[in-house]
């Protein structure tokens, strides 16, 4: 099994908001994405990835060593296709043995094995319809674990995610004895802390009802308690926070408060006081002291949740926030059960629930929906500067990208816009 490709289908759409800027295999369940778990299990060299056109730039400018939407690649060898939805084993992908085979999770396809002659069946922009052309003509096989459908499954999922993750992959160099005053709770089996991870005094590490993963150059700060199953991705800060179980961590966040069975995805801050529980924090995201997240209803009825404005039912009664990359809230926020805040946007509060669906580049000014006033330019400014404070450059590549999701997210954005001002009559026009 030489050469993987992973490739988005038709549902990568109802992963928005956090999908707008990536494929779904780069979105974080447990330790990792779909991507990073097929490489970090099976060691990949030769690999592919077959995605939306708007994506293939900065996708191809972050992992140079991809071929992305490589048509020549395609053709050159065996594949092995790997839906982007797939939450499974790798090692359980099918090798030469059985290229008669489909992988299939509740009748969908979770991998095929493609021969070079059949390549030309698959469209490198639009994969999926040549792969369930190919799908077709083999017997299907119980591939094993689960297709995500909707951004809330990666939520659902994750606790179970992070045990097996922890468990599948070894441990990178030995772990670390913290010292007498850092309390470790539970069996020490189920604790790994890089030994370059810095924990402080009085931090609490309870692996009673999961393993806790902590990765290099994380700081734990007094007063911090974590709760397995948990990761802490590499460069993570904790100031007197309280991460319970099923929660996942991506590099570079400065966290504190309390935070539940949630995924920040990397490089994002909710450094004060404030909960936040059953969410999914895209990159770049900051969300001001005491900012605070519902995730159950009064009546514990099932959520919905506004996916590009259109109320989806979860069927589950813990469903908390999807915040979009380079979302900024200001102090005090309130984000409502089911909430879906979109990309750029800028959330000042009035002292109440923010709305649930609050759509890409616009902003929430006291209480109020509104286009951003000078439109796309300031929010490039403030990601530039948010870029260099931790040492990355907001790359032309980028840039392009965010310009042209501005352009492809209009027409949910003006019907969002329409909305709020037949509900508000005294509103006006941002001038």
């Amino acid at each position: 099994m030489d050469r993987i490709a992973l490739f988005e289908d038709a549902q990568a759409q109802d992963f928005t908001p956090l999908s707008l800027l990536r494929p779904v295999f780069e979105l974080r369940c447990g330790h990792f994405s779909t991507r990073e778990r097929v490489q970090e299990t099976i060691g990949l060299t030769d690999w592919g990835v077959f995605l939306r056109p708007v994506l293939q730039e900065t996708y191809a400018e972050a992992h140079p060593d991809a071929h992305v939407n490589d048509e020549a690649w395609l053709r050159a060898g065996p594949t092995v296709f790997v839906n982007g939805r797939w939450l499974g084993d790798p090692r359980s992908l099918p090798t030469s043995a059985a290229p008669d085979v489909v992988g299939v999770v509740e009748d969908q396809v979770a991998w095929l094995w493609v021969d070079p002659d059949e390549a030309v069946l698959i469209d490198p922009h639009h994969a999926e319809e040549g792969v369930l052309q190919i799908a077709a003509t083999r017997r299907p096989l119980p591939a094993g674990g689960a297709l995500l459908r909707y951004p809330w499954d990666l939520i659902h999922h994750n606790a179970a995610q992070l045990e097996r993750d922890f468990h599948l992959r070894p441990a990178a160099a030995p772990p670390c004895d913290p010292g007498p005053q850092v309390a470790l709770q539970g069996d020490r089996r189920l604790m790994h802390i890089d030994p370059r991870a810095m924990l402080d005094p009085f931090v609490v590490i309870d692996a009673r009802g999961g393993p806790v993963w902590i990765e290099a150059d994380v700081r734990l700060l007094p007063f911090t308690r974590v709760e397995g199953p948990c990761f802490i991705g590499a460069g993570t800060q904790l100031f007197r926070a309280h991460v319970r179980a099923g929660t996942s961590l991506g590099p570079v966040c400065r966290i504190g408060g309390e935070i539940e069975e949630s995924i920040f995805h990397g490089f994002s801050n909710k450094y004060h006081d404030g909960f936040l529980g059953h969410s999914y924090v895209g990159e770049w995201v900051n969300l001001g002291a005491l900012s605070t997240s519902s995730d159950l209803k009064n009546d514990y009825s099932a959520v919905k949740v506004p996916l590009a404005g259109v109320p989806i039912d979860s069927g589950s009664p813990k469903v908390g926030s999807f915040l979009g990359d380079h979302a900024k809230a200001a102090l005090c926020s309130l984000f409502n059960t089911g909430s879906s805040i979109g990309v750029m946007t800028m959330l000042l509060p009035g002292g109440e629930l923010l709305p649930k669906h609050i759509p890409s580049f616009t902003r929430l000014w006291h209480g109020r929906l509104e286009e951003l006033p000078q439109g796309i330019e300031p929010s490039l400014a403030v990601a530039r500067i948010a870029l260099n404070r931790r040492g990355r450059t907001l790359t032309p590549a980028m840039e392009r990208l965010l310009r042209e999701v501005y352009r492809q997210t209009a027409a949910e954005r003006a019907l969002a816009l329409q909305r709020a001002r037949q509900s508000d009559p005294h509103s006006s026009p941002v001038r």
